[in-house]
Order: structure tokens, then C-alpha cells, then sequence
């Protein structure tokens, strides 16, 4: 894209910032135009319905300050782990992914889950078996 004049497309925002390619503000669901950024894709989670399987679309959230085309990052575990020590080591993993973790991710370019939303993570990260 940066290589053709005029040229429209989509990449993943930290792959734009890093690079240095220009990109549009989009009007959102409430007729704002908004910049991509980290704090504009943690506005969309904020404000997105989130059921208890954690299923849920962030693409044009409501909010003045939520980016219209955002998407979250999964990762699918097995509540019931079969090996008690890597089961251990992943629920190690996945809570320090949500505390230390999470304090890393606007120096990386992700956006950090808001704060309602990571705190039910951590409740189902608990809930984990090994």
C-alpha cells in the first residue's frame, strides 16, 4: 500500500505505526470520526457486549471515543487441562499475561483490555482444572 499512490487497505494498527503509513479516521457507530489507535480499540471492548464464552464482535461499538473496525486476539483452552504440570504453567501464563502482562501492551502497540472486561477474564482463567 505504501508503495502505491491513492492505495486503500488494511493492516494490523502496529503494523502501521510502525511502519509509518498514513491512516483515516472512520466515522463510528455513534457519527464520530475517530483514529485508529490503542485507547480508541480498548474504547470499543469497553462498551461491546460481552457474553459469559467471551463470543463477541467490536466491529462498529458503540462509544464517541470507539474505532469502528477493531477485533480481538483469542486464544481457546480447555477448562479441564489433561497434564497437571502444563496445565499449572498455562494458568501461571495466562495470569500473568492479564496483570504484568497487560501493563506491556500499549509499549507493544496492543490495545490493554478495560479493566471490567480483564477482570472477568482472570475469573475464567481461575476456573481452569489441572
Amino acid at each position: 500500500m505504501k508503495q502505491t499512490p491513492n492505495a486503500i487497505g488494511y493492516v494490523e494498527l502496529i503494523y502501521a505505526i510502525q511502519n509509518r503509513m498514513k491512516h483515516a479516521e472512520l466515522k463510528n457507530a455513534d457519527g464520530v470520526f475517530v483514529k485508529a489507535s490503542t485507547d480508541s480499540v480498548t474504547a470499543a471492548m469497553a462498551t461491546a457486549e460481552i457474553p459469559d464464552d467471551f463470543r463477541f464482535s467490536i466491529t462498529n461499538a458503540s462509544g464517541q471515543d470507539a474505532y469502528p473496525i477493531a477485533g480481538a486476539t483469542w486464544l481457546l483452552v480447555y477448562e479441564q487441562q489433561k497434564d497437571t504440570t502444563k496445565g499449572k504453567k498455562l494458568v501461571e501464563f495466562l495470569k500473568w499475561s492479564q496483570t504484568k502482562g497487560e501493563e506491556m501492551a500499549k509499549d507493544l502497540g496492543y490495545a490493554p483490555l478495560p479493566e471490567s472486561l480483564r477482570e472477568r477474564v482472570l475469573r475464567r482463567i481461575a476456573k481452569i482444572k489441572f
